[in-house]
C-alpha cells in the first residue's frame, strides 16, 4: 500500500517536514512579562517527540501592549530569545520543524486568562488600552481601543519585522503571521472592525494594506529560503463581515507577492455576534479547499480534525496540503503515532518512542 499523503514529507522552500501533521499554535497563558518557562518546553517538546512534522509555538506577541493577556508569550526584547531558542532546539532534536506564530492582539488585548473568565481587564485594574484600526471595542463594555495613526501603524509593522528577526536568530524555520480570530491583522481586514477612511480602510484593497505591509517587512528579516505562512479567518460568520469570496481575493494578493507559502484557513473571532451554523468535524475544511483551488496557494486545514482517517482524507482528496491539530494533539501529544498505527505506517519518531510505535 502506498504511504498516505498525511505521512509523506512536504517541502516549503528549503524546509522539509517529515509528515504533513502540524501542531497548531495554542495559547498557554503561562508566561511572565512575555517570558516563557519550562512549561512551554515540556508541552512543545512532547508534541515534537510524538511525531508531528511541524510544531508551532503559541501566538508569540510582538509587543507588550499586543498581548492577549498579561500571561501571553512575547518576543519583543532580547531577553525573550533564550527560552525561545531552547524551544526551537528541543523541537528540532525531536525531529520536528520549529515554527513560530507571531501576533498582535489588537483590540482583543488586555484580557484575563480563560480559566479566570477571559473578560477584558480595565486600565483601573491593571489592564492597558488596546490598539486597533478603529475605536470599536471587541465587546460591549470593554475598553475603547486607541485607533492607530499611520505613524503608529509603521511602528507596529517594524515590531513584526523585529520579532521575525529574533525568531530567525533563535533557530525557527517557519513563521506564521496571525491575521485571524479578531486580532490586529484580522481587525484591519474585516469591515466589522475597520471603519477607517484613509489608505488602511475602505475597500478590500485598503483593508488588506496593513497585512501586505507586515508581510513585506517580515520578508526583509526572514530569509528567502525559509517559509512564511499566514493564518486567516476565512469568514466572520457575521452580517456585513468577511466572506470566503473576500478571503480568496486576499489569498490571491498574498500569492501574487511571492512572499507567502501557505494560508492557514480558520474562521471567526472578530464579532461577538458571530453565528456559526454548525460545529462539526472538518467544518472549516471547505475554506481551505476553496482558497487552495481558487487562489493557487497551498493551504492548511484546521478545526475539529480529530481522526486519522479524516485527516488522511482531507489531503488525499486535495482539499488542503497540511492539517493543523489543536485540541486533539493537546489531549494526545502522540496523536501522530496513533494515526500512523491506524493507517498502517511506521512513524518517524525518536528511538526512545519506538516502543510506542509498535
Amino acid at each position: 500500500m502506498p504511504t498516505p499523503l498525511l505521512f509523506q514529507p512536504i517541502t516549503f522552500r528549503s524546509v522539509t517536514a517529515r509528515n504533513r501533521i502540524v501542531v497548531s499554535p495554542m495559547c498557554q497563558y503561562s508566561a511572565t512579562d512575555g517570558l516563557g518557562d519550562d512549561w512551554h518546553v515540556q508541552t512543545l517538546g512532547a508534541k515534537a517527540a510524538g511525531g508531528a512534522g511541524i510544531v508551532f509555538t503559541e501566538a508569540t506577541h510582538v509587543s507588550a501592549v499586543g498581548r492577549i493577556t498579561p500571561h501571553c508569550l512575547g518576543l519583543y526584547t532580547p531577553q525573550h530569545q533564550a527560552l525561545l531558542a531552547r524551544l526551537a532546539a528541543v523541537i528540532t532534536q525531536c525531529g520536528s520543524v520549529p515554527g513560530m506564530q507571531i501576533a498582535h492582539a489588537g483590540r482583543k488585548a488586555s484580557c484575563q486568562v480563560p480559566w479566570d473568565g477571559g473578560k477584558p481587564i480595565p486600565v483601573s485594574d491593571g489592564g492597558w488600552v488596546p490598539l486597533a484600526p478603529s475605536a470599536l471595542p471587541s465587546l460591549p463594555g470593554a475598553t475603547i481601543p486607541h485607533p492607530v495613526s499611520a505613524a503608529e501603524i509603521g511602528e507596529i509593522i517594524a515590531q513584526f519585522a523585529a520579532s521575525a528577526r529574533m525568531a530567525r536568530e533563535a533557530g525557527f524555520k517557519v513563521i506564521e503571521v496571525h491575521a485571524a480570530h479578531g486580532y490586529l491583522g484580522h481587525s484591519f481586514l474585516s469591515p466589522v472592525s475597520n471603519h477607517r477612511n484613509d489608505s488602511y480602510g475602505g475597500d478590500l484593497d485598503g483593508r488588506s494594506r496593513f497585512l501586505l505591509e507586515v508581510i513585506e517587512a517580515i520578508r526583509g528579516e526572514w530569509p528567502a529560503d525559509l517559509p512564511l505562512w499566514v493564518r486567516l479567518s476565512c469568514t466572520d460568520w457575521a452580517d456585513g463581515g468577511l466572506t470566503i469570496e473576500d478571503t480568496v481575493a486576499v489569498a490571491r494578493k498574498l500569492a501574487a507577492t511571492g512572499l507567502v507559502d501557505l494560508i492557514d484557513c480558520s474562521s471567526g473571532g472578530v464579532s461577538h455576534e458571530q453565528k456559526i451554523p454548525s460545529l462539526h468535524p472538518g467544518y472549516q475544511v471547505p475554506f481551505a479547499e476553496a482558497v487552495r483551488n481558487r487562489a493557487g496557494i497551498a493551504t492548511g486545514a484546521v478545526g475539529m480534525i480529530t481522526e486519522p482517517t479524516h485527516a488522511a482524507e482531507i489531503l488525499a482528496n486535495g482539499r488542503a496540503d497540511v492539517v493543523l491539530l489543536g485540541r486533539a494533539i493537546l489531549a494526545d501529544p502522540a496523536w501522530p503515532i496513533r494515526a500512523a498505527k491506524a493507517l498502517g505506517v511506521k512513524p518517524d519518531v525518536p528511538p526512545q518512542y519506538l516502543r510506542a510505535a509498535l
